[in-house]
């Protein structure tokens, strides 16, 4: 047990007669904290330069479709830690009319990819391989993603909506305190990972001005010549021979190969909502499902927010359906998947018959759930950024977008401007083989050639009485169901604020390891010590960030109230 330490510091703090407030007891005196109000349109991002380019297009004419693409390609100018030209992503929509979908620009694995192509002769997973440099590079899906909402939904010229975003990446954007020292920090591996310095190698200063000329003119040609620009012509042909010198496995034709996929969302209700979210290759739509319904029978608002009771019920329903995730989901135009069985209210009440509120599921007793009976079968990243936007017509949109870890695969393209995901060890490179987030994956989300690896990327629309409610979403790997999941509930169920909702301590169970992760210094210590004597295994050390949830809630009036986490840099701009 990892908490005797906390423990021993309690005991004596209670032993005060002055004891100071607990953490729930000082977020339930304080004031709301009441994020940006803005009565027609939106966008909350990691950064404040984007969320600006994303408003000034819906200013100008343009809709959350035009402002999504801006938004996006901002984050890749000033947020390169996760926004990219060389990942990708989901968006989930709705729009004026209602009418609901999503788009998948996931990457996918190159021709030459192979299932055993981590593992050594002796078949123990080389896991670096699947971390850093040009093996771990999947075909990137963000350009064919934005090209693909632009031609179904959007309204402005590609080039407009592009010009504010070369003209960022040219005139350069001013760091932030946590950027300058992310830059410093990353800037050795980065040297020694593609053997030469870059712009991003320098040793950097909060407020520096930073210019990125080579992105500019990726991005020129880009709005000049469409998305082939990137999927087989210049910029696409320096690509390869760059990552043909770093040992990668990438061709030309993996590029022109590649194709954004409309995918139908994950719908389903929680009470009297209307929750939309990503469907797979993304797992988060099923598992927030699956969470969302486990709980549902219990009294939450009655047993109050981050209380033992909530907490242990949540935990319960995250362990069952992170162990489902491991076992069932994966690229569907690969493997079979039971959605409507996963999702069914018979199957998650069998589900949870074993829960007990007098002690911890054992993570290693418990498995994957039998759907047998219920449908005929075949068997079968922390770093990532999201942004939400609401339009001045009605149209929403919820995006994730990533490199999978933080700068991807740290390669960095220096002749284009941009960084190269490692989404590749997203897949179970070996099946029972945990990944870089301790996700442990199953067959169905094994290597094959032009697969898409499943994602924990969880972008939600949430509709309430027939009308858009909320758009949410966030980073933080496998923890990123868990924080939409939490956020919602502290809107619905304990009726905070979009800010407060966003800013309230969160915390993390995924099936194995099986540890439930607490943001530090957040919770009532003698929760967590009943907890513990429940059985469970309580780690505040390791997770001392769990998301970084942007949202926007429509307010009974029509307005719009902004969350942006701050446990960012995030920013809410509207108008």
């Amino acid at each position: 047990m990892k908490l005797l330490p906390y423990f021993l510091v309690s005991f004596l703090l209670l032993s005060c007669k002055n004891q100071t407030a607990t953490p729930e007891t000082a977020i339930k005196d304080k004031e709301p904290e009441i994020g940006l109000i803005t009565q027609n349109a939106m966008v909350v991002s990691a950064r404040e330069e984007a969320s600006r380019i994303g408003s000034d297009i819906l200013e100008k004419g343009g809709n959350a479709f035009d402002a999504m693409i801006a938004t996006e390609m901002a984050l890749a100018v000033c947020y390169p830690y996760a926004g990219n030209l060389g990942g990708g992503g989901f968006i989930v929509y709705r729009t004026q009319y209602g009418e609901l979908g999503s788009f998948d620009y996931r990457e996918k694995a190159p021709m030459a990819a192979s299932r055993d192509m981590y593992l050594d002769e002796e078949g123990n997973f080389i896991s670096d391989k699947s971390k850093v440099g040009g093996l771990a590079v999947g075909v990137p899906g963000t350009v064919a993603g934005i090209f693909a909402v632009h031609e179904k939904l959007g309204s402005l010229p590609i080039e407009v909506i592009l010009q504010p975003v070369i003209d960022l990446a040219r005139k350069g954007y001013l760091l932030t305190e946590s950027q300058a020292d992310r830059y410093n920090v990353y800037g050795p591996e980065f040297e020694n990972v593609n053997g030469e310095p870059s712009i991003y190698t320098a040793k950097f200063k909060p407020k520096l001005l930073f210019k990125n000329e080579a992105l500019a003119q990726t991005l020129e040609r880009i709005a000049m010549n469409g998305r082939s620009e990137f999927y087989g012509g210049e910029t696409g042909k320096k690509l390869i021979a760059f990552l043909k010198k770093h040992k990668g496995i990438m061709t030309l034709e993996d590029l022109k190969a590649y194709e954004a996929e409309w995918r139908e969302p994950v719908t389903f209700k929680y009470k009297d909502l209307t929750v939309i979210s990503m469907a797979p290759p993304s797992s988060g739509g099923i598992c927030l499902a699956q969470i969302l319904k486990m709980i549902e029978p219990y009294p939450l608002k009655e047993y109050g927010h981050n209380s033992e009771k909530t907490i242990q019920v949540i935990t319960e329903a995250e362990r069952r359906a992170y162990a489902d995730r491991s076992y069932y989901l994966g690229d569907p135009d690969f493997v079979s998947i039971p959605v409507d069985s996963l999702i069914s209210d018979r199957y998650l009440k069998n589900r949870m018959e074993n829960f007990s509120e007098e002690k911890a599921t054992i993570s290693t007793e418990m498995s994957y759930g039998n759907i047998e009976g219920y449908v005929k079968m075949l068997q079968e990243s922390t770093e990532t950024t999201h942004y939400s936007i609401v339009d001045q017509f009605g149209n929403a949109i919820a995006a994730t977008t990533t490199l999978n870890a933080a700068f991807g695969s740290k390669l960095y393209v220096k002749e284009l401007g941009f960084f190269l995901n490692n989404e590749m060890d997203d897949f179970s490179a070996k099946p029972g083989e945990p990944n870089m987030f301790g996700l442990i994956g199953g067959e169905a989300n094994a290597i094959e050639p032009q697969k898409r690896m499943l994602s924990s990327m969880t972008p939600t629309l949430i509709e309430k009485d027939g009308k858009l409610w909320m758009s949410l979403g966030t980073p933080g790997g496998s923890t990123i169901i868990t924080s939409v999941l939490q956020t919602i509930l502290n809107v619905y169920e304990f009726d905070m604020s979009m800010q407060d909702a966003v800013n309230a301590p969160r915390f993390h169970h995924q099936w194995l390891p099986d540890i439930v992760q607490f943001e530090p210094d957040s919770f009532n210590r003698n929760t967590l010590e009943k907890l513990a004597k429940k059985g469970y295994t309580i780690d505040e050390v390791n997770a001392p960030v769990i998301g970084k949830v942007d949202a926007i809630l429509v307010l009974p009036n029509g307005a719009l109230e902004g969350g942006a986490d701050r446990r960012g840099d995030d920013t809410a701009i509207g108008f």
